[in-house]
């Protein structure tokens, strides 16, 4: 019954390490009930990231990357199928308006199964890459995490209307490179009102919030999203899945226990997940199921007994 919906391989991710059979077969070692395969989508030449510069891609470079993931998950989804239930699908990167036209080229070329619905860029300025480019896009903000803070939630909010995600990444991703990553939101009235405005949205359409471990990966005290966001949510009614984020082998399934003792803390009792199979009436994707597990039957399962902890 475990699960994972967010995972990257450095075979088509120039941030993660090693191939994307590596990963899969490793979930299968650590008895993984379902995995989504989520590499980023193609972006714009503006938009990418510095190794990627300096590897001299080009905006069809990326796409071809993405094809070759593509065809790649595809065989692993049929050479693993009796051993894991594989998801194909992709991290969505929204930038500007225009992402928005190549994320529907995308859908349009690939039969996708999944998407995870995520903001990595403020002013078009990664936050979450090194503390020089946050500093830079705070300085766009004018110069305060405050600010940035709002037109962060202000970029997701215009994510959320466009594509209405069924996962949302890392809500709170912001927070990773500022001055006090363990910080309260709640402090800052109009950044909590921005996101208490972006989770109401999220609950009305019956997206899910991922629980990602990344986040304690990291050195955060909380996961992403953390505990007064995820209480929001919760009041809301709404849902959670798990997600490890994982950019490698030696992150899949890893402080998946923190992540479950953090569930139970906030007062999460079920979890979501999504496997193939005919869409329920409350899911927006086409060949996934969404359905639900006990919080207190994933803390009985010995996988999570293996798993890393902090």
């Amino acid at each position: 019954m475990p699960y994972s919906h967010h995972s990257h391989s450095g075979q088509f991710c120039a941030h993660a390490q090693d191939t994307l059979e590596g990963v899969v077969k490793t979930a299968i070692e650590k008895n993984m009930q379902v995995f989504a395969l989520t590499e980023h989508m193609p972006r714009e030449k503006q938009d990418m990231y510095p190794e990627e510069i300096a590897a001299g891609y080009s905006e069809e470079k990326l796409f071809d990357i993405f094809s070759d993931y593509y065809i790649e998950a595809l065989r692993l989804q049929r050479k693993y199928a009796s051993e894991l239930n594989i998801l194909i699908g992709t991290e969505i990167d929204w930038i500007r308006p225009s992402s928005k036209n190549f994320i529907e080229n995308l859908f349009t070329t690939f039969q996708l199964q999944l998407f995870v619905g995520s903001v990595h860029h403020v002013h078009g300025i990664p936050i979450d890459f090194t503390a020089e480019l946050f500093q830079e896009a705070r300085q766009t903000s004018g110069g305060s995490d405050e600010g940035l803070f709002e037109d962060y939630f202000d970029l997701q909010h215009d994510m959320l209307e466009a594509l209405k995600p069924p996962i949302v990444g890392h809500f709170d991703l912001i927070r990773l490179k500022s001055d006090d990553p363990d910080l309260s939101f709640v402090e800052m009235q109009g950044v909590w009102r921005k996101i208490r405005r972006n989770l109401a949205f999220i609950a009305s359409y019956g997206g899910t919030l991922e629980l990602n471990s990344a986040a304690l990966r990291k050195g955060l005290e909380e996961p992403y999203p953390n505990a007064e966001i995820s209480k929001e949510f919760l009041a809301l009614g709404g849902q959670f899945t798990l997600s490890d984020d994982s950019h490698g082998i030696d992150h899949v399934g890893s402080y998946y226990r923190d992540l479950l003792r953090f569930a139970g803390k906030v007062g999460i009792t079920q979890i979501t997940f999504f496997e193939k199979g005919s869409a329920t009436q409350d899911c927006q994707l086409p060949e996934v199921t969404a359905k639900t597990t006990p919080l207190s039957q994933l803390q009985s399962h010995p996988f999570f007994a293996s798993c890393r902890a902090t």
